[in-house]
């Protein structure tokens, strides 16, 4: 295990530090680049400006890569272990969605119904996140003077980020284009309804938006692997469907978001109170939804081309209203990238595919054989799979014997790299191979076997047919970035788990962790004087 204190000496150099750091930031911005990938900004960087990613990289500390402890992470799994400073078995977001058996429905993790959606008809809450987060502490820390406000694309990024206490998060709805919230954050400040009525709404404007091919053809070869030399012209109606959700995978979706988040920078008082406010900015650094079936695009060197001026731009306007040597910033990727993967024809991938329902088909037989012709498995979700607890519990089935008799059985699988039962994780008889699958699930609603696959093995989307192909954290590079608030330029080349970014950003603010963070400030940021 590697949560353990290294000395009493390291805890008081550390708390010395704090102590002697010059008064806290006006303002904090932390920037989430959902997808985002370290290596594209090593192989693009001949295309950025100066004042982009080249001035975070360059002036910033910089860490090589955020570490993930569980396996299986998502966009909202991992924005809630970034911003609690703790892992899914303890602030229970597992999953952009929840899959309920009994019902037949799947829900998003943020549902609920206690609260309307304003500019959606989405039911959302922070309620099903059971930690404090960055943004909770800050507001609590402060008895409310601290303002909080969260922007980008997906609800999971805006809600998490400005957590239970926050004023208020906007994303863009998938129906109406609208900068949408929910009623459980109180009151849409002016610049929310300017930007979603009339003229400067996004449905008015996009008849007469494009996006085009950004750069010449001789700028394409980073990715020596692109063959297509056509241009792309894509436009997007909204009388297609899936019309937002398609436009929120372009480069053009950054610049919404930055419009929003300069009006909270121009005209929302932010890093003028007495104490620090925090602007959490969520950009998308993923393919686009068009050409996601291929691993190597120019539109993906597009989006990252253009979210190099985004920032410029968001870094230019904080520098002007604020002060960069007065704001805080922090810069980080989500720990995975995806695709749809689709080989030549005649070519299999290296590994194969997991197919979710002939798995779970297969297990009934075998437990049918072993315990009588009854419906034993409820289904898969998620890499776990769900037995009928109630067939369990009526024909008088020992749970334990049944659930590692599956377990032994799963195992056996192709493409399964280790599997292990809902009893061993609660009783506490798990081992280091299985951390990352207590890490990643939590005991309420996990399901009876969980499993994790061997590198390269996709999940068949039993839907769609086609094979989903999730590059998770380790696979690729995901930096973190600190920057402005008079930090000094350090590269490290060194990991750091993404627990370990809440509890820095609130070592900075001199505001107690998230309450389920156990991991210390990292040092380097800490100790710049």
């Amino acid at each position: 295990m590697r949560k353990f204190v290294t000395s009493l000496i390291t805890v008081l150099m550390a708390a010395n530090l704090c102590a002697q750091q010059k008064n806290a930031p006006k303002l904090v911005v932390i920037i989430t680049i959902d997808q985002l990938r370290g290596d594209y900004l090593e192989y693009f960087k001949s295309t950025f400006g100066e004042r982009g990613f080249k001035r975070l990289l360059n002036e910033g500390i910089t860490y090589r890569h955020i570490q993930f402890e569980f396996s299986n992470i998502d966009r909202a799994s991992a924005f809630a272990t970034l911003f609690t400073g703790s892992n899914p078995c303890y602030h229970s977001i597992t999953g952009n969605t929840n899959y309920d058996f009994d019902k037949d429905k799947l829900t998003s993790c943020l549902y609920d119904s206690h609260y309307l959606g304003n500019y959606t008809h989405q039911n959302f809450s922070p309620k099903n996140l059971l930690c404090s987060t960055i943004s909770d502490e800050l507001r609590w820390a402060s008895k409310g003077a601290g303002e909080v406000y969260a922007v980008a694309p997906e609800p999971e990024s805006a809600i998490i980020a400005a957590g239970h206490a926050g004023n208020g998060a906007f994303w863009i709805d998938d129906l109406n284009g609208k900068w949408a919230t929910t009623t459980y954050y109180k009151g849409i400040p002016p610049s929310v309804d300017k930007l979603n009525v009339g003229q400067e709404s996004l449905s008015q404007r996009l008849p007469a938006m494009s996006w085009d091919v950004m750069l010449s053809a001789d700028k394409y070869t980073a990715l020596p692997y692109i063959t297509d030399n056509k241009p792309y012209h894509y436009t997007f109606n909204e009388k297609e469907v899936g019309c937002y959700p398609r436009f929120k995978t372009s480069a053009l979706v950054n610049r919404e978001v930055n419009r929003l988040a300069l009006e909270f920078i121009n005209h929302g008082n932010l890093g003028t109170r007495q104490t620090p406010d925090i602007l959490s900015v969520t950009y998308y650094g993923g393919n686009f939804a068009d050409v996601q079936e291929q691993s190597y695009t120019r539109e993906v060197q597009d989006i990252y081309y253009q979210l190099d001026k985004n920032i410029e731009e968001l870094l230019d306007v904080i520098d002007r209203k604020i002060g960069l040597s007065n704001t805080f910033i922090a810069v980080m990727g989500n720990g995975y990238y995806v695709n749809k993967e689709i080989l030549p024809e005649g070519e299999d991938a290296v590994g194969g595919t997991f197919h979710p329902k002939r798995c779970t088909a297969l297990l009934n037989m075998y437990l049918m054989a072993i315990y009588g012709q009854k419906s034993w498995v409820k289904g898969y979700y998620n890499k776990q799979i769900y037995l009928n607890r109630k067939t369990i519990e009526d024909e008088k089935v020992n749970l334990n014997e049944i659930q590692d008799k599956a377990a032994d059985f799963i195992a056996e699988f192709s493409g399964v790299q280790k599997v292990t039962t809902d009893r061993v994780l609660r009783s506490g008889e798990w081992n280091e191979g299985s951390a990352s699958l207590l890490y990643g699930t939590y005991h309420i609603g996990r399901g009876d076997l969980i499993i994790e696959l061997q590198p390269g093995w996709g999940v068949q989307d039993e839907t769609t047919g086609t094979r989903m192909n999730v590059k998770n954290n380790n696979a690729i590079l995901t930096p973190l970035i600190f920057f402005g608030y008079g930090l000094k330029p350090a590269k490290i080349e060194r990991s750091v788990y993404a627990t370990e970014v809440a509890p820095t950003i609130t070592g900075i603010l001199r505001i107690r962790s998230p309450n389920a963070c156990s991991d210390l400030p990292l040092s380097e940021v800490i100790a710049t004087p």
